[in-house]
């Protein structure tokens, strides 16, 4: 299939950064000279294209005032060709003369017009937004040029998804369209809507009318009650009014969707060659149900326990009832092959209480109450099969046995041998771990080259197992977004590296940073409230001796700089940050970047601090190679744990590499000894760890990253003298797949692994 694709350009060629197509085709061949389309331009098309020329003409017609003409000899042909076998498989051929796109599917057709959009000027994106009636600037008309070039291309995986929770945090239909047009554009093709939690539900169940006139709306819970303080510096964190109503005298939070819209919504994915997966979480996660229907859990009722809500209970025929009234309508709303169970994070203290469920597992022969959960998946299961659709369950459903005809969607970082499991038994799976595809987790500097770096077939399969991976998807859990800004800001760019990293087949990081930009310029077109590239060039505690200077190098060049010394935060009227600034006492500076169209990037808290130099410390004995390590095999909120208690272990670290024989779920480590700098200097130092930890150089904290987190990088500087400085490194791990990572830089220089030779005790 590849093959037939390819063989014309070759597979292998080098990428042409000329060219900022993201993600990149399998083969590009520069042509020379250019097409200009007009309002004189003829569009001849096959009849089985007609979404990609609907496409065409939203493009074409507000630019040029008036639909492109359609007929024969036209000079953009949309054309047929059997011989391209890839389902999304798509060529294009610009020349002065015509553009030629071909493809086997209308899929690869509307492909390759997405390809075509990225080749002309992103301020075409602006007469777009105008027709759809949004507030934007008049915009000036400008030709639609196209390079010529020759593109083949085909994608690498046929999940390309992205997911997003609606049940935390509610958002409107035309966010979800705008999502879909974006997913589009950088040709993923899988949208996963998780419908229901504990906290919500959103779908109209004809019925169960009481579903959506209760479990839709609740009063402001502890999530939104953080949210709303967190708004007080960063308005993304605003609660949407637009979600909030009064009934009752109570002021409630929520919304859901009707079935119609939802219908409508489906309607409008397809016609750009998405997929909506639905997902009604069960048989846990489902508080918002059963506070309607009691009687759905064993115990007559859901309340939180020590790891999550009361489930449904699996042995009581009344459940099964239920879900299959649900997930019926749910199959009439949604055509899609797959529907998603959920079956993840289930409390199952209630089943192993309940003597209904004892005799259930008697009766099944089942040992444990992960059996009984694995019962209620292959039941459901095969009443999606009756109804001609496939099952898809969180890697949970592993625990009690499955089918090898359910799908497998990999989360659990920490469970390593979930998706090989589910290999080995035939199952198809879906990777979206949770590091780093879990777009919730706050990114920092390395994001978008850990979602590049990712491995979608885990190294340890075969080849033949690997063809069980059919691809990857990034979710957004929402108990932290609020706001479709929000949203924006944690989906982009890093959506873009992942579009790159599951379609293309060169992948080439260092290229793909340089054709970032070009994506800059269309998202602000489109609206997009993005994530700005990150600032170097400082850490977050910064020290000196005699002065400092602070001097950014801008990411973009369009980009500019603002800061402030007041405490307030800094505005596009604060003072810029045009030319270094000289610091001779100490300040805290809070410093942003801001986009021509106002979006405002991080704020980084800056605080400048003199000290003197650490004097370096003698030692009575030879120093050796490595640090000593005390090992705890136990679970800790933060590193303040760890201390005054005995260790379980210790042995001799010759690095920061956690060693394999530190293999407890939850455990905490404690590195102590010297660091021996080799200069006298002031060194900047960038932890990284999930969970937490702290460094400590002499008697200075010189980067508190503690606390229960995601892999975030933290730093700060301290000044040295050459020599040996007291060195201590604390670092928990709650349960669920750590990181660390320490590095240095002298000053503000380029951030490098620290050597293990720096390591003595």
């Amino acid at each position: 299939m590849a093959a037939v694709l390819l063989q014309a350009f070759g597979a292998h060629a080098q990428q042409n950064d000329q060219y900022p197509l993201i993600p990149y085709p399998a083969s590009l061949q520069a042509g020379s000279g250019t097409f200009t389309i007009t309002a004189a331009t003829v569009v001849t098309a096959d009849p089985a294209f007609t979404d990609a020329v609907a496409l065409l003409q939203r493009l074409a017609t507000p630019v040029l005032g008036k639909p492109l003409k359609t007929g024969s000899a036209g000079k953009i042909v949309l054309r047929k060709d059997a011989a391209i076998t890839a389902a999304e498989g798509y060529r294009l051929s610009i020349t002065a003369q015509k553009v030629e796109l071909t493809a086997g599917t209308p899929a690869g057709m509307f492909r390759a017009v997405e390809t075509l959009r990225q080749l002309l000027p992103a301020g075409m994106e602006q007469p777009i937004l105008t027709m759809k009636g949004l507030p934007v600037a008049k915009p000036a008309r400008q030709p639609l040029v196209l390079p010529a070039l020759e593109i083949a291309d085909e994608p690498s995986y046929a999940w390309r998804g992205i997911h997003l929770d609606v049940a935390r945090h509610f958002f409107s239909i035309q966010y979800l369209q705008k999502l879909i047009d974006l997913m589009a554009l950088y040709k993923l093709n899988k949208l996963h809507l998780h419908l229901t939690d504990d906290q919500g539900w959103r779908i109209e169940i004809k019925k169960y009318p009481v579903l959506t006139q209760q479990g839709a709306w609740r009063t402001f819970d502890k999530n939104d009650s953080a949210c709303m303080r967190m708004s007080a510096t960063n308005p993304d964190m605003a609660i949407d009014a637009q979600h909030i109503i009064h009934r009752n005298g109570k002021t409630l939070y929520g919304g859901f969707y009707t079935q119609q819209q939802m219908k409508d919504l489906v309607k409008y994915a397809a016609a750009r060659y998405i997929d909506i997966i639905p997902e009604v979480d069960m048989p846990g996660h489902m508080m918002a149900a059963i506070h309607a229907f009691p009687d759905l859990s064993c115990e007559g009722g859901s309340k939180w326990g020590e790891l999550f809500s009361t489930p449904i209970c699996p042995c009581n025929e009344g459940t099964y009832t239920f879900a299959e009234n649900i997930f019926t309508e749910i199959m009439n709303i949604f055509p899609s092959e797959y529907i998603h169970l959920g079956a993840d994070e289930v409390d199952r203290k209630s089943w192993e209480k309940n003597t209904a469920c004892t005799a259930l597992m008697e009766k099944e022969g089942l040992k444990n109450s992960a059996e009984l959960q694995s019962y209620f998946v292959k039941r459901m299961e095969r009443f999606f099969q009756s109804k001609g659709r496939k099952l898809i369950g969180w890697d949970e459903i592993l625990e009690g046995g499955i089918s090898a005809t359910a799908n497998v969607m990999y989360w659990r970082s920490w469970v390593p041998d979930a998706p090989i499991k589910a290999a080995a038994n035939g199952n198809k799976v879906i990777m979206s771990p949770g590091s780093p595809l879990y777009f919730d987790n706050l990114p920092d500097a390395h994001s978008l080259s850990n979602i590049y770096h990712f491995h979608v077939v885990p190294q340890k399969l075969t080849p033949e197992q690997g063809a069980a991976i059919i691809g990857a998807q990034a979710n957004l859990w929402s108990e932290r977004v609020p706001s479709e800004n929000r949203a924006d800001y944690l989906y982009f760019p890093r959506m873009i590296a992942l579009a790159e990293r599951v379609w293309s087949k060169q992948l080439d990081f260092g290229a793909f940073e340089q054709r970032l930009p070009a994506h800059y310029k269309r998202l602000e077109q489109l609206h997009v409230h993005y994530r700005l590239p990150d600032l170097s060039g400082f850490t977050a505690q910064n020290v000196f001796v005699d002065q400092a200077v602070l001097d950014i190098q801008k990411p973009l060049p369009e980009l500019t700089l603002h800061y402030t010394t007041d405490g307030t935060l800094p505005k596009r009227n604060s003072p810029a940050l045009d030319k270094p600034l000289i610091i001779k006492q100490p300040v805290t500076i809070k410093l942003a970047a801001f986009s021509p169209g106002g979006n405002r990037g991080e704020i980084y808290t800056l605080d400048y601090k003199k000290e003197d130099y650490q004097p370096a410390v003698a030692t009575f004995a030879p120093v050796k190679e490595g640090l000593q390590c005390q090992y705890y095999k136990k679970y800790f909120k933060n590193t303040g744990g760890m201390q005054g208690l005995e260790a379980d272990s210790q042995f001799i670290a010759r690095d920061l590499v956690v060693p394999p024989s530190v293999n407890a779920p939850s455990f905490g480590l404690q590195y102590t000894g010297f660091i021996d700098v080799p200069e006298t200097a002031v060194y900047s130092f960038y932890f990284l760890c999930d969970d937490g930890g702290v460094l400590t150089i002499g008697d200075k904290v010189v980067v508190d990253n503690d606390g229960q987190h995601a892999p975030i990088e933290k730093s700060g500087q301290v000044a040295l003298q050459k020599g040996l400085h007291p060195f201590r490194l604390d670092f928990i791990e709650g349960g669920g797949g750590f990181s660390l990572g320490l590095k240095y830089g002298v000053g503000n220089g380029t951030p490098q692994i620290v050597p293990d030779s720096f390591f003595k005790h």
